[in-house]
């Protein structure tokens, strides 16, 4: 069991001779600039700690971004999320923060080299479709990319973590809902329609799915770490260190799945027969580079796995329903708690240690992510992360952003409830009503089969837009079933064409952030359903899954018209009854309060 620390993640404040470094190594590979993204070989949003090169080297700890380093300039490229935070992390004097994707990597390069330039990258970190990206937006600049065979970060890199060998463990088909040899044999029937000898997968939590085992490589996502090939025959080679498997969890496995260690990726990409399937947007450029030496065909498509995952069955669906039921009691004895003590006697990490502990009781086995507790102008950094040194003293009368989530053997959850401590700032009324206003008309809204996630971003924008507002996020993101917190492909955000299907669990929260003063985000869980049809035509809908009051305090109730008043108090109701009968005393008289009708 790990829970959250309270380090500084990107270790020490040496940042400055390590990017010294860097560049003498970069002299000595004849390279120009060089390319360090956050993301490990498997694309995960977290990463071990032996792959957070991109906190080592810059001090940005944020979940999405990179860096680009020539001899004269470093820029940190940091979308929305992240503007606000990267100038505490890096070293302004060293690294300049890049606004992006406005600011595209191929355009920064263009007007950073001159012509002939080389710019590096570690082709085990990049997807084909990033190279692409890259390639096209320096055609014509004489800028070339050259693929490093060793990671210069690496080499300098001198007490570099060792690679994790953390234990797997099963996942019971009773959680699952699917034995690992029916979804081998559904997607490789699937494989062998299509006329592809083999997949390979390279996302962990489509490994962990796939063949119902759970790990414990990455902090707060229960995955496997590793690589494997799933033949059109449902075998499966699964490239990950052995020992991590006890003798238990290879029976599990069985024999139609191989454990082989990592070090024989490369010839076994070689040495295989296609056309092989293969996702351009989540595999490593290094694997198609191997499968193009050899010669094998190649099939560029999506990873078979991901929408199979992405639509949780009836046994995934009930265990997000009972880990929500737990977690929206451990929810409501810290808020109950909370609400009962002088602000000006705790901190951001008293809060976040308290939830952590009502969690555990529980039986949460993890967090789900590092939780967001920001306090007043800290809750205005989207993915703020308190540690010692940025801990903020709670006062009377500001706002608290508490974004936190837990994982349980059943289901992962994700919630964020923003409340007044003391009495609400008069400033944050109207922000927070819309914020609210617009989570209510998500959570109500019908829609189409087909319709697909930017169609449905602005039912959550749509309030506070009227009042000139927005915020730098997407709207909702993918969460899996007792796996990742934020899971692919789906999304509620401008960019996401994937229509939403049944069954697929998403969160809902908008929000906004005002900087250096206070932050305001609601979030629940909701679960795609079907909904009544509208003259024969299939619609769907949303179930909320998530069982926790919503602040009131801070509402303008004449400005909510009357439907979302009944929204709510129906909500609170439900609330009430699911949790009442699991939470006593001081904490259940403050749950028949924050749940009384408007």
């Amino acid at each position: 069991m790990s829970f959250q620390t309270f380090e500084d993640p990107a270790g020490g404040d040496n940042h400055a001779a390590r990017l010294a470094d860097l560049r003498a190594r970069m002299r000595q590979l004849d390279l120009d600039a060089f390319i360090i993204p956050r993301a490990d070989a498997h694309q995960g949003e977290y990463v071990a700690d032996a792959d957070a090169r991109l906190a080592w080297l810059t001090g940005f700890t944020g979940s999405a971004g990179f860096a680009i380093v020539t001899a004269d300039r470093a820029g940190v490229f940091i979308d929305g999320r992240y503007r606000v935070q990267v100038k505490s992390q890096v070293d302004l004097a060293h690294f300049s923060p890049v606004p992006w994707p406005e600011t595209r990597p191929s355009d920064w390069l263009a007007q950073a080299l001159p012509a002939g330039g080389r710019a590096g990258f570690d082709p085990w970190l990049h997807t084909r479709k990033e190279i692409r990206a890259m390639e096209a937006g320096l055609l014509g600049s004489g800028i070339g990319l050259i693929a490093t065979p060793d990671n210069p970060v690496d080499a300098i890199w001198t007490d570099r973590p060792a690679p994790p060998v953390g234990a797997a463990r099963i996942h019971p088909d009773a959680l699952a809902g699917e034995t690992a040899a029916a979804k081998r044999g559904r997607i490789a029937s699937e494989l062998k329609q299509a006329g592809q000898a083999a997949a390979f997968l390279s996302l962990p939590d489509s490994i962990s799915w796939l063949l119902n085992i759970r790990g414990s490589d990455v902090p707060k996502n229960p995955i496997l770490q590793g690589f494997a090939v799933l033949s059109d025959d449902g075998r499966v080679a699964l490239f990950s260190d052995p020992q991590k498997f006890d003798a238990a969890t290879r029976a599990h496995l069985g024999d139609d799945v191989t454990v082989l260690h990592p070090n024989g990726l490369t010839p076994a990409l070689l040495d295989l027969e296609g056309p092989v399937r293969i996702d351009p947007g989540s595999a490593p450029e290094a694997a198609f580079r191997l499968l193009e030496q050899a010669g094998t065909g190649i099939a560029e498509d999506s990873d078979p796995v991901v929408l199979p995952k992405a639509r949780k069955n009836p046994a995934e669906l009930a265990g997000m329903r009972d880990a929500h039921l737990r977690d929206g009691v451990a929810m409501v004895n810290l808020l109950s708690w909370l609400d009962a003590q002088d602000p000006a006697t705790l901190s951001e990490i008293d809060v976040v240690r308290k939830l952590e502990t009502f969690r555990r009781e529980q039986g949460a086995t993890d967090i789900s992510f590092d939780t967001i507790c920001g306090a007043g102008p800290n809750g205005a950094i989207v993915h703020y992360r308190v540690t010692k040194g940025t801990n903020r003293r709670l006062a009377r009368d500001q706002m608290l952003l508490i974004d936190s989530g837990g994982q349980y053997p059943d289901g992962t959850t994700d919630i964020t409830r923003t409340l007044p401590l003391g009495s609400a700032p008069e400033q944050a009324i109207g922000p927070y009503t819309a914020v609210l206003r617009g989570m209510i008309a998500l959570s109500r809204t019908r829609f189409p089969k087909g319709v697909a996630g930017a169609h449905l971003d602005a039912v959550a924008r749509q309030f506070l837009w009227q009042q000139g507002l927005d915020y730098d996020h997407g709207t909702g993101h993918g969460v899996g079933a007792a796996l990742c917190v934020h899971e692919g492909p789906i999304r509620i955000s401008r960019v996401s064409d994937l229509p939403l299907q049944n069954g697929m669990i998403l969160s809902n929260e908008p929000g906004y952030y005002r900087e250096g003063d206070f932050g305001i985000r609601i979030e629940n869980l909701v679960a795609v359903t079907d909904a009544p049809a509208e003259a024969g035509r299939d619609m769907l809908g949303f179930e909320t899954l998530t069982l926790c009051p919503i602040d009131r305090r801070c509402i303008d109730i004449d400005a909510l018209a009357r439907d979302e008043r009944d929204w709510l108090d129906a909500y609170h109701a439900q609330v009430r009854a699911a949790l009442g009968p699991w939470v006593t005393g001081a904490a259940r008289d403050w749950l028949d309060q924050a749940t009384r009708p408007l």
